[in-house]
């Protein structure tokens, strides 16, 4: 693939960053589902973030959502209630401090609410990237092998170029990383953080 890239049409898409995974008084740490190498994510993309918006291009945060239905109770798939039993009303809510991207991540120029592991899958994602001119994607973010996976192959379906940032990505096991990681390779290019920031400067 040619890692020739444009930082105008280029977007780093930041996959589900939000503080309801990440921070210590999120929902996920409420419910002890918590990793060192998630954790680590924000300040391993920030230079890559800082880099592509000093040359002019694109921050898109997806923002897993837990949408609410009648007195705020959250619809909740039974596959997810079933792995993640502490779920519960206000959790990654539309418009509240856990669905939002990490304060150190902040600001995003895009942000796409998702229900599912792809971002694409019924969002305003692929009309928003084609409004800005989005032709490039350096995907990083959480689960490797859930949303980032989901999003690389439905973004390079639609033919973006698609740049994963292997170690700006990670899951619950370095195992499932891992081997995520090795099958993204077949659709898209795998690149480090540092790397990614050095094509940007080069741009």
């Amino acid at each position: 693939m040619d890692l020739d890239l444009v930082p105008a049409r280029t977007g780093l898409l930041i996959v589900d960053l939000q503080n309801d995974f990440l921070h210590p008084d999120g929902a996920y740490a409420r419910g002890g589902q918590t990793a060192e190498a998630i954790a680590a994510l924000p300040a391993r993309v920030l230079p890559v973030a800082n880099a592509l918006r000093a040359k002019g291009g694109w921050i898109v945060s997806t923002q897993f959502t837990l949408v609410p239905g009648k007195g705020g109770e959250p619809f909740i798939a039974p596959h997810l209630k079933s792995i993640r039993p502490f779920l519960a009303k206000g959790d990654f809510a539309p418009g509240g401090w856990g669905h939002a991207l990490v304060d150190e991540l902040q600001p995003a120029d895009l942000t796409v609410e998702k229900v599912a592991y792809s971002a694409f899958y019924q969002t305003r994602m692929e009309f928003s990237l084609r409004k800005a001119g989005i032709d490039t994607l350096l995907v990083c973010g959480i689960v490797t092998n859930g949303g980032v996976a989901s999003t690389v192959r439905s973004a390079h379906v639609r033919d973006f170029k698609t740049i994963v940032l292997s170690d700006g990505c990670a899951a619950f096991s370095q195992a499932a990383h891992d081997s995520a990681i090795a099958d993204l390779s077949t659709v898209g290019k795998v690149i480090t953080c540092a790397e990614a920031q050095s094509l940007i400067e080069a741009a």
